[in-house]
């Protein structure tokens, strides 16, 4: 089953029944869905990338410089393959990377997947408490799908992934998406990323954030929180970030 929405021309998957219009929120509270990165936010797989990109250009014959991970981290297959590919020089197209990507990605998640500290807490908390929740991911579906067998499908209403709207992160476009699946208004969807890229996308779409850096720093701003765990994070903080924005 999936859930369309024809402003943006995406189709986000519907995994569960949760409606905005349905959360029980806290007194005085504004919150009406919270929408979730997945790769450094909920799952620890951002050196996943790094070491499958790594050993691609290694097969390759390339060395790939640590300083590039920066740029790489958090944005679209496309973006970053992109980069890499200029950058070294390799004699592949960018359809044939992307495959040796993903299919080395998801023979690591298959190893191991192991999750960030206080994710599983916070997915049930939020399930508990029926918030409606989107996975919002600039992975592929295959890769989602994959993921979701770890996370469990149950926690989220709905997923986007990157493959599936015409713009990814840092386009605000996968998060209005979510919102509008959700039938929720992105100023009062609470959004935790990890990447610079991933706050840029939230932020564009209006939505409060709160930030959990992974790789590279992300410093506090206007409607965005920066803490260190998502072990600092629970509805009740959610619920007071919403209260302090009316």
């Amino acid at each position: 089953m999936t859930s369309t929405v024809p402003a943006l021309g995406t189709v986000p998957q519907a995994l569960g029944s949760a409606r905005a219009g349905d959360t029980p929120t806290a007194e005085g509270s504004a919150l009406q869905a919270v929408l979730l990165d997945m790769d450094g936010t909920l799952v620890d797989t951002e050196g996943f990338w790094w070491d499958v990109e790594v050993e691609v250009f290694a097969s390759l014959g390339h060395t790939l410089d640590e300083s590039w991970r920066h740029v790489v981290v958090g944005g679209p297959m496309t973006r970053s393959a992109g980069f890499l590919i200029e950058a070294t020089g390799a004699d592949i197209t960018l359809d044939e990377l992307t495959v040796l990507l993903n299919d080395g990605f998801e023979d690591r998640i298959s190893r191991a997947l192991p999750l960030m500290p206080g994710a599983g807490r916070l997915l049930a908390e939020l399930y508990e408490n029926e918030i409606p929740t989107a996975l919002v991911s600039a992975s592929h579906r295959r890769i989602i799908d994959r993921v979701l067998t770890s996370l469990g499908a149950h926690h989220f209403s709905l997923t986007v992934a990157g493959d599936e709207v015409p713009r990814t992160k840092p386009h605000p476009d996968p998060y209005l998406a979510a919102a509008a699946g959700l039938g929720a208004d992105p100023a009062r969807c609470a959004v935790i990323e990890d990447t610079a890229t991933g706050v840029a996308a939230a932020e564009a779409a209006g939505c409060q954030v709160v930030a959990v850096p992974s790789v590279a720093p992300i410093a506090p701003a206007l409607r965005r929180t920066v803490v260190t765990s998502l072990e600092e994070v629970d509805l009740t903080f959610l619920h007071g970030l919403m209260t302090e924005m009316r």
